[in-house]
């Protein structure tokens, strides 16, 4: 995959003209797709907008494997209580995400889209979306909306990815501002990476409970460096392939889900 795939500023429709939109949804672009992202620190190495530029680009490789799919804005703020602890960190209450998630959903079905797709690229998003789910399907039933939940799904996603591309490598997938999330900012963001600061953090057990529990007791408890996996030995080749590989997967979760519906 090219680091920067072309007519991607004809997906966005925040980059598109009013007019453009009216006639891409007469037409049957009837398909929206948004991501979750996130604005928290990624250890002393990376960009607090990791998860944030990570939900754009996922949502663009996704809705042209979708087809007549069009990209409504990240919501770059996400679920980071667990993170406050770090400088610059930003979170929302569940009930805020909730609630612009309501609205975008309206937004989007009052102009004709009649699938909805979601995509959480933090891990705090995950549950926070799940729980809401049915609650925006009962207020919304005149379009379909559907969403990537599986945060494990997402990081054994990672661990194999990495593992391919580089054999040896998949255990450093932890997680968070690991090897993964590194070699991701090497393929969209090279010059925001501090590949000299990269370094090894907490490696917990891949589950949910683990997870659970970073989440509860917050990221400083577990990991000082703010850094779940190791970030060593990143490159874009790793980044450029996860990401395509998650592009994939995700686009199959959704079709499976549009065939079920």
């Amino acid at each position: 995959m090219p680091e920067d795939a072309p007519n991607r500023r004809e997906l966005e429709l925040e980059r598109l003209r009013s007019p453009e939109i009216a006639r891409a949804i007469e037409e049957g672009v009837h398909t929206a797709v948004f991501a979750l992202g996130a604005v928290e620190q990624h250890g002393p190495h990376l960009p607090l907008f990791v998860d944030a530029e990570h939900g754009t680009r996922l949502a663009v490789e996704v809705a042209r494997r979708l087809g007549n799919a069009l990209v409504a804005p990240t919501v770059r703020v996400g679920c980071s209580d667990h993170h406050l602890d770090f400088a610059g960190s930003l979170s929302v209450r569940p009930e805020t995400l909730e609630a612009v998630c309501r609205d975008y959903c309206s937004s989007l079905a009052h102009h004709g889209f009649r699938r909805i797709c979601i995509i959480p690229t933090h891990g705090g998003n995950f549950s926070v979306l799940a729980e809401m789910l049915p609650r925006l399907r009962a207020e919304l039933p005149s379009c379909t909306i559907l969403a990537f939940t599986d945060l494990l799904g997402l990081v054994r996603h990672w661990r194999s990815s990495i593992e391919r591309t580089r054999p040896g490598m998949g255990a450093r997938v932890g997680g968070h501002a690991d090897i993964a999330e590194t070699s991701l900012m090497l393929a969209l963001h090279p010059e925001l990476v501090r590949t000299d600061l990269a370094e090894a953090g907490y490696q917990p057990e891949l589950s949910r409970a683990s997870f659970e529990r970073i989440i509860r007791e917050g990221f400083s408890t577990v990991t000082p460096n703010g850094i779940l996996g190791d970030a060593r030995g990143a490159s874009a080749e790793m980044g450029n392939a996860a990401l395509g590989e998650l592009a994939d997967l995700v686009t199959r979760v959704f079709e499976a889900e549009a065939d079920r519906d």
